[in-house]
């Protein structure tokens, strides 16, 4: 459910009140059942929540919502603020998703948006799902991949400023995250995914001419590496103009430097348009593009297609049982 001040109650009841998800998986919601009952009425949602204490318990019909309830926030829990409580509560509803997940109880996680500030205000110092993730499934190489229509993005630094960015990039680093997004790729049904790898510089260092040899240093031998490997990368490129000759199709996949190098591009495309995917976990993990939106938490006006969206592609990675 995430941050339960924040939208995610009520992108969660607009998105399981369209019956097309409910033809391709079972959801179950979990977190507060008290939250969303109280999401029902900004949304004027008539689904049904039925509160269960056990998977098997859940109840599978259209009009049904059905939620395993932790009961962790008070149900006059302030909407659109910070809360240490509700960082504490978005932590463990993730905790719990991940150990059924784990054991295979469920196919696969779609995460409405967490507070960073309110995460670690609940004791939790993480910069965010994905490092969360990663701790509790005991997962050494991994990357945040945006999927949206035309663009898929894989980062090889995340939620760390940029000077630490820079310092933390390595070919070692660029090369996991390339043969990340080929194994990615391939199992989503692309045979020879095309890859394209993003210079530091502006220009991709220009032969030099800006920077101090970060491409030469960091990026060319990961690159060089995976070539090696028979994989179709290319790099390092110009960032300014990289990104549109993936959208008009010259490549499967981007890989991005740094946090913002990678998300600008596919939150222009739209906030309602993007999916964050957690790749290299064991398990399967698929989460909306954008924040908990306390500014217009509780008006019933946030856009669900983004999670909508999420949840398709969860289905899409989930493993299929023939």
């Amino acid at each position: 459910m995430g941050d339960a001040a924040g939208v995610g109650p009520e992108i969660i009841l607009k998105s399981l009140a369209h019956p097309e998800i409910h033809e391709i998986c079972r959801p179950v919601v979990i977190g507060d059942t008290k939250i969303l009952e109280r999401a029902k009425s900004y949304v004027g949602s008539e689904l049904q929540i039925l509160s269960i204490q056990q998977m098997e318990e859940a109840d599978f019909q259209n009009h049904l919502l059905n939620c395993l309830d932790l009961d962790l926030v008070p149900k006059d829990l302030p909407i659109g603020k910070v809360s240490a409580e509700a960082g504490h509560a978005a932590f463990l509803y993730l905790k719990k998703a991940v150990e059924l997940a784990m054991s295979k109880d469920i196919d696969a996680i779609c995460t409405a948006p967490l507070n960073k500030e309110a995460l670690q205000k609940g004791g939790h110092l993480y910069p965010g799902h994905t490092e969360i993730l990663a701790d509790l499934t005991e997962t050494k190489d991994f990357s945040m991949m945006l999927s949206a229509p035309n663009l898929k993005v894989i980062h090889v630094t995340t939620h760390v400023g940029i000077i630490d960015a820079i310092n933390m990039i390595n070919p070692d680093r660029v090369y996991d995250v390339i043969k990340l997004a080929d194994e990615t790729l391939k199992r989503s049904g692309i045979a020879k995914p095309k890859i394209a790898v993003c210079g530091i510089n502006p220009h991709a260092g220009e032969n030099g001419l800006f920077g101090y040899g970060e491409e030469e240093e960091k990026v060319i031998p990961g690159v060089q590496r995976a070539r090696n490997a028979e994989i179709d990368a290319s790099g390092p490129l110009p960032a300014d103009t990289l990104f549109f000759r993936a959208v008009r199709g010259d490549f499967d996949i981007v890989v991005a430097m740094y946090h913002d190098q990678g998300h600008g591009p596919v939150k222009v495309l739209g906030l309602d348009a993007g999916v964050n995917i957690t790749v290299g976990l064991p398990i399967i993990r698929t989460s909306v593009d954008h924040g908990t939106a306390f500014d217009i938490a509780g008006k019933g006006i946030a856009d669900e297609k983004s999670l909508t969206e999420a949840i398709r592609q969860a289905v899409d990675f989930a493993p299929k049982n023939v």
